[in-house]
């Protein structure tokens, strides 16, 4: 498949389309609540998990370059801590041997499609072959199989869910955005961060954000001191007896109505 090109004024367009989209939720708070809320009225993706712990779970999305992912492994290895990359097909063709060092070093992959489209546009053969692309290549290259999927730019439709989740994926979202592709500075990208993440939480960073090497630690320090301790998404969300809300919180059933 051919990588299409993205430039800045397409990238802010598409997501701030993405974040207009009706079914693209965008939580409001510090962690996940735990409060018993009814099972959405439609499919959604999780967003964030209702726990009664202190874990939640960092992401990061990569598609394209690797400038800062070897620094990002590092700190992560100082800090004794897993986290989930998403990775799209080309970044994982181009850059095999970064793939495979982050499997090495203990952490996850997720799927973030072939090519990068908005999701919730396509067919469902289309989805179907955006998935399936990339669930190839990271098999092949790493020998990984992911069983996560983030929608490119948080575009998705509840068709698109079905399709997915049919194919023994789990969609995530996430409840914390970091905006750290804004390069608004460290102080900006350590404020939001910190101010919305909780138990439950779901934090989306980007492996080559221009600040993300010197923000990354100073949240971290603040995970600490708050006994929060991060864990990669497979292990937050709930894989059995779940239901999501209507804010896209995940639930286990048990303890829901």
């Amino acid at each position: 498949m051919t990588r299409p090109e993205f430039g800045w004024k397409k990238r802010w367009r598409v997501l701030i389309k993405a974040a207009l989209v009706p079914l693209t939720l965008a939580l409001a708070l510090t962690g996940c609540s735990t409060a018993t809320v009814a099972p959405a009225s439609k499919k959604l993706p999780i967003y964030c998990v209702a726990r009664d712990d202190n874990k939640l779970a960092i992401s990061f999305d990569a598609a394209w370059g690797t400038e800062y992912t070897g620094e990002i492994l590092d700190i992560l290895d100082e800090y004794n801590i897993k986290t989930t990359f998403f990775v799209v097909q080309f970044w994982v063709e181009k850059y095999p041997e970064v793939a495979r060092e982050i499997i090495r070093r203990g952490h996850e992959l997720g799927n973030h499609s072939s090519t990068h489209p908005e999701m919730g546009n396509l067919s469902p053969g289309t989805i179907q072959e955006e998935v399936m692309g990339a669930h190839r290549a990271i098999k092949e290259v790493t020998g990984y199989e992911p069983i996560l999927f983030r929608p490119p730019f948080g575009h998705y439709s509840p068709a698109m869910l079905e399709v997915i989740e049919g194919m023994g994926y789990y969609v995530i979202q996430w409840d914390v955005d970091s905006l750290d592709w804004k390069e608004r500075g460290v102080d900006d990208v350590v404020a939001r961060v910190t101010a919305q993440a909780g138990p439950g939480s779901i934090i989306l960073f980007h492996n080559n954000a221009k600040y993300i090497t010197q923000a990354l630690p100073l949240i971290l320090d603040d995970f600490r001191r708050r006994n929060l301790e991060v864990v990669p998404i497979s292990q937050l969300i709930y894989t059995e007896d779940y239901y999501i809300d209507h804010e896209g919180r995940q639930h286990k059933k048990s303890s829901g109505p």
